[in-house]
């Protein structure tokens, strides 16, 4: 398929985003910018800091055996996580969303505007996430006991079971990401398909399935075997589509015992074959930097990224890739324009730092493939 096919697509399609609704969770984070402080000379921001993380790990390294007073200073906090990420993204391309996760009992200031964005219920303390940054790159410092509370039966006891199972029913987008931080998350998976998932009604549009791992390198062989056997069987009740960077890709393909997959256009088409046809899954996406590609039951494609060589910002460019993908399953588009979508959405974020609409998305598509387009 060329561009301009794809582009066609779009253009017919992308108004019914309206018409679509979705429900993004579970997760929720604070992230504190901070600085490592190396020199101080007055009050606030009058300081000198540690200017790279080898510098940073040699102060810690020559306190060993005796103990050392590392000042961090904040420098501002944000809305973090990638739930929220991936929902104010879909909101962006004009679906309704409403999120369900680990905002704050009572709700942190940062999600305050997001909640409004996306009708918000909030479970319960969300994770914060201390980023130290440095010239040379961060270093994320998590604490993560707020999530242990993110539980089913806490869901169903905030929104009330009736409610809940109601706005499920409703979704056409039901996008669940961040399994590695949450360490109920799988029992959800189970809950949700023994306890929700049958009492709804059938839907004449269809109802697609997001699950984005988040980098599972910390959870054990047996828990990532676990989770996407129970992934799996969310195929009873709609379109399930699995999305992941190459990293977690090969991690999958290791677990299973199914070779290697590397970023090479035929190998992640191979990589995302071989996954999709072991789990039995409708669609598998494998998204590495420099391109995407996706199996379903009809073939694989792929589609190289646009290149950005200075970007803005890279955190959230892989929830922009599954909300853009994820926006393109509900309209309609076909598995390599979804690919385009995603791609293009993803280097919309990176080069401005803001969630693009599918309108913007079909211009940047359009000066990309023209080569007109410019970092």
């Amino acid at each position: 398929m060329n561009a301009k096919n794809i582009l066609n697509e779009l253009s017919e399609k992308m108004a019914t985003a309206s018409t679509k609704s979705a429900i993004v969770g579970l997760d929720g984070f604070v992230d504190k910018i901070i600085k490592p402080v190396d020199s101080r000379f007055g009050q606030g921001a009058d300081f000198e800091p540690i200017p790279t993380i080898e510098a940073f790990g040699q102060r810690i390294i020559d306190a060993a055996g005796e103990s050392a007073n590392i000042e961090l200073y904040e420098e501002y906090e944000k809305l973090g996580g990638n739930g929220p990420i991936m929902a104010n993204a879909l909101v962006a391309d004009g679906l309704k969303v409403q999120y369900i996760g680990a905002l704050g009992q009572p709700m942190e200031a940062v999600f305050e505007e997001f909640a409004k964005n996306t009708n918000a219920v909030s479970i319960c303390a969300p994770g914060i996430t201390h980023a130290l940054e440095f010239t040379d790159g961060k270093i994320m410092l998590g604490s993560m006991k707020g999530l242990d509370d993110l539980t089913l039966d806490r869901i169903l006891e905030v929104m009330g079971e009736g409610a809940f199972i109601d706005a499920v029913n409703r979704a056409d987008l039901i996008a669940l990401v961040n399994w590695t931080m949450i360490p109920n998350m799988t029992a959800i998976f189970e809950g949700l398909l023994t306890r929700v998932l049958p009492n709804l009604g059938p839907k004449e549009s269809g109802r697609w399935f997001y699950f984005d791992l988040a980098d599972p390198a910390k959870r054990s062989r047996g828990d990532l075997k676990e989770v996407l056997n129970v992934i799996s069987k969310f195929r009873s009740h709609g379109s399930v589509t699995l999305g992941l960077n190459l990293s977690e890709a090969k991690q999958v393909c290791d677990v299973f015992e199914l070779g290697s997959v590397e970023e090479e256009a035929d190998s992640l088409k191979s990589g995302a074959t071989r996954i999709r046809n072991a789990l039995n899954l409708p669609c598998v996406v494998i998204h590495p930097r420099s391109g995407a590609a996706c199996a379903t039951r009809d073939g694989a494609w792929y589609v190289e990224g646009p290149f950005c060589k200075s970007p803005k910002i890279s955190t959230g460019a892989g929830d922009h890739f599954n909300s853009g993908f994820a926006a393109a399953e509900v309209i309609g588009l076909s598995p390599e324009a979804c690919l385009m979508v995603a791609v293009a959405t993803s280097g919309q974020y990176v080069r401005t730092g803001r969630s693009p609409s599918l309108r913007e998305t079909a211009r940047f598509i359009e000066s990309w493939t023209s080569g007109s387009l410019s970092d």
